[in-house]
């Protein structure tokens, strides 16, 4: 359980522009965007909000205001009250002290899991395995720690960009424990704490994160729909100072939206401009569904300030923590992204990487069967919702393995919390933005068999159905996300 404090300011920012506007008492609607905050994980259980003095201020609305709103969250079971540690956020019905599920429920019960954005093993992965082991022997000669990652990794690393038509030397990868660790490795190279961020909103949830264990503080730019609203991320980056963009230009998680070639050389001068660095996660590069991706690498633009990340968990396996950083053609920036990884952790596993080379330099034969998989999956889940859910809406992703559904009310948080009482876990759409927000949008991974995807639906509608009637259950485990 969480015990961080959280400051007024934070909790303003995540409630958003005149979290005490609309019908009713004052009092009532705070309370319901702090109740919608604990919910969906924004402000985790075990949290110490602001005193209610310290929150008057920062919301500039009256103490009974504030005062009646606590009170109303303590009666409901979200808040208690602790002498000597203030108000403590908790979602009602939750044990204490405890720890609830990451990322999955125990095997065996019949849930269905759309929290994660990834698929089983693609077929060949045993294989690259048993071409790897034979080769492990060679390097069991030596401790075995390589911060920097194996020469034929970074090798395999260097020629999947240069298939993608970025030319790229073995010693501009640094191979990560997975594309998070990349971005981990990246900031606490680049940053200091206390300086700024700029991300599009919605965004990856464990971006955020890292960011914000880095000391870095997150500033969100909302897409324009399905585009890049890069007047704005100029306009932001300027005003704020940020020393690191981090985008998602490639079948963006959550929305699924592709950045054109124009697009992209216009964002990588934007931050040649202000002298930022751009962090471009290129994960899903690979799952373009409607034939191949008509765009290159974001790093073919600019001046040099451009990073590109990236890893094996979407395409290949999640279980294969494989990843890397692409680095401008600079030793020194190469050196200070290594030393900064050390004090993460010491390297790679061997094998992992060896088996991650292998699958790389045969991803042309391997991706398409992945590809033929989620297009069968993307049609089966977007098949169930029109017959099922017509009131819901969404797009055409060309790729990744996401859609970005508006649902007809702002019912997210709910329909998330009341899930698993219907067998099936998911996202609320909260949990993706950077300031708050999306309460009226939900992510649904296309990652389950066609069938399971149809049942989930089924689940999907049952729940919804719930969340319209008053006092639906309350699931008290937000889970995290993938």
């Amino acid at each position: 359980m969480s015990h961080a404090t959280l400051t007024a300011a934070g909790l303003t920012a995540l409630l958003g522009p005149d979290p005490t506007h609309g019908d009713g008492p004052a009092y009532r609607l705070l309370a319901a965007r702090v109740r919608t905050l604990i919910g969906d994980g924004r402000v985790p259980s075990g949290a110490r909000l602001p005193s209610e003095r310290h929150l008057t201020d920062a919301l500039g609305v009256s103490r009974t205001t504030v005062t009646r709103a606590y009170a109303v969250l303590r009666d409901s079971g979200y808040l208690t009250s602790r002498a000597g540690s203030g108000s403590i956020a908790r979602v009602p019905g939750e044990p204490l002290p405890t720890h609830g599920p990451l990322l999955s429920r125990p095997a065996g019960e019949d849930v269905l899991d759309l929290t994660y954005a990834a698929l089983p093993a693609i077929p060949g992965v045993l294989e690259a395995y048993e071409r790897a082991l034979p080769e492990l022997p060679r390097h069991l000669a030596v401790p075995g720690y390589h911060p920097v990652g194996l020469p034929e990794t970074r090798a395999a690393v260097a020629r999947w960009f240069d298939r993608r038509g970025l030319a790229t030397d073995p010693d501009q990868i640094v191979v990560t424990n997975g594309a998070n660790a990349a971005l981990a490795a990246v900031a606490a190279a680049l940053t200091t704490p206390g300086q700024h961020a700029v991300l599009e909103t919605p965004t990856y949830p464990n971006a955020i994160h890292t960011l914000r264990a880095a000391g870095v503080r997150p500033i969100g730019v909302p897409l324009a729909g399905d585009d890049w609203d890069l007047t704005s991320i100029r306009r932001t980056l300027t005003r704020s100072r940020a020393v690191l963009g981090y985008s998602l230009p490639d079948f963006h998680n959550p929305t699924g939206a592709l950045l054109d070639e124009s697009g992209r050389e216009e964002l990588a001068a934007v931050f040649d401009r202000v002298g930022a660095w751009l962090v471009v996660d290129e994960t899903f590069a690979d799952l373009a569904l409607d034939g191949h991706n008509p765009v290159g690498p974001t790093a073919r633009h600019g001046a040099g300030r451009v990073i590109s990340i990236g890893g094996t968990s979407k395409v290949f396996w999640g279980g294969l923590r494989v990843g890397w950083a692409r680095l401008p053609r600079d030793p020194v920036l190469v050196d200070r992204v290594v030393r900064a990884r050390h004090n993460l952790d010491l390297g790679t596993p061997v094998l992992e990487q060896l088996v991650a080379a292998h699958l790389l330099d045969e991803s042309d034969t391997l991706v398409p069967r992945r590809v033929k998989t989620l297009c069968e999956q993307r049609a089966a889940l977007a098949d169930a919702l029109r017959n099922r859910l017509p009131e819901w809406s969404f797009g055409h992703p060309s790729g990744g393995v996401n859609l970005w559904v508006t649902l007809p009310m702002a019912r997210s948080t709910a329909l998330a919390a009341a899930a698993p009482h219907h067998g099936l876990r998911l996202a609320a759409g909260g949990r993706f933005a950077v300031d708050g927000g999306f309460e009226s949008q939900l992510r649904l991974p296309y990652t389950l068999p066609p069938d399971r995807l149809i049942e989930a639906v089924e689940r999907l509608a049952r729940t919804w159905t719930s969340t319209l009637e008053p006092g639906g259950p309350q699931d008290p485990w937000p889970p995290l996300v993938a």
